[in-house]
């Protein structure tokens, strides 16, 4: 059965704005700066999160499909979404750049790095398209029982966001089992340290791509960040991720 994203059921840029705007960022911001992660609790509906599953098997909306243990990166299966994107992942993905960017552009100041993020997802486009980088990234991962996701950074070229949205769609406990969002950190001369992100259907979890900035006693330094997901005990769990890079 072919579902598209009707017209009347899609987020417009505005709604998709006025959505994103709700939420409480400062809170937002201070969790990504101490955890690398934070929580958007309900950013989907149930509703929206359904439509965007049933995209899975329609090939149109999507320019690769990756099975992970043909590469290595552990076992299951994503899409590439291609452009134009389904409007409501589009709007999305345009209302969350800025608040996100805000949050870039502090970090790169605290870890003495001089790139800085333009404040609207159109420009910071234009720049990855003009070092040739073109394909979009939005995916949508679909994990049977027994798949999982190596840990990772989603890095496609030499230009990357450094912070990535990913959202849940499938109900746990209901849907699936098992399939944890986790996040490691690698911290120089100590052991590495574990995030388990606990997540409901429509919640989204903004993180840290590769690398966020920690105050020390002799000042900041940065931490690498790797994400990955759990193996899946039954069931089917679907994940939209929001990266904000197009990639070579």
């Amino acid at each position: 059965m072919n579902i598209q994203l009707r017209p009347k059921e899609a987020l417009s840029a505005q709604a998709a704005k006025s959505r994103v705007a709700k939420y409480d960022w400062v809170e937002i911001s201070e969790d990504l700066s101490s955890q690398g992660c934070a929580v958007i609790e309900r950013l989907l509906s149930q509703d929206e999160c359904r439509q965007v599953a049933t995209l899975y098997p329609q090939e149109e909306h999507f320019r690769s499909h990756v099975h992970m243990a043909r590469h290595g990166f552990g076992k299951g299966e994503y899409r590439y979404f291609k452009y134009p994107l389904p409007e409501l992942l589009s709007s999305l993905r345009t209302a969350l750049y800025p608040r996100l960017a805000v949050i870039a552009n502090e970090w790169n100041v605290r870890m003495n790095i001089d790139r800085r993020y333009p404040a609207q997802h159109a420009d910071f486009l234009k720049e990855c398209h003009a070092g040739g980088q073109t394909r979009p990234t939005p995916l949508l991962l679909q994990y049977v029982p027994g798949d999982f996701n190596c840990l990772h950074q989603d890095l496609y070229g030499d230009l990357a966001f450094p912070l990535q949205v990913a959202i849940l769609l499938s109900e746990p406990g209901k849907d699936f089992t098992g399939g944890e969002f986790v996040l490691t950190e690698q911290r120089p001369r100590m052991q590495s340290r574990v995030e388990v992100v606990q997540l409901r259907q429509g919640d989204a979890v903004a993180f840290a791509v590769h690398n966020r900035p920690v105050k020390g006693t002799k000042g900041t330094y940065r931490v690498n960040l790797r994400h990955g997901v759990s193996r899946v005990r039954t069931g089917m769990r679907h994940t939209v991720g929001i990266i904000f890079h197009d990639a070579k």
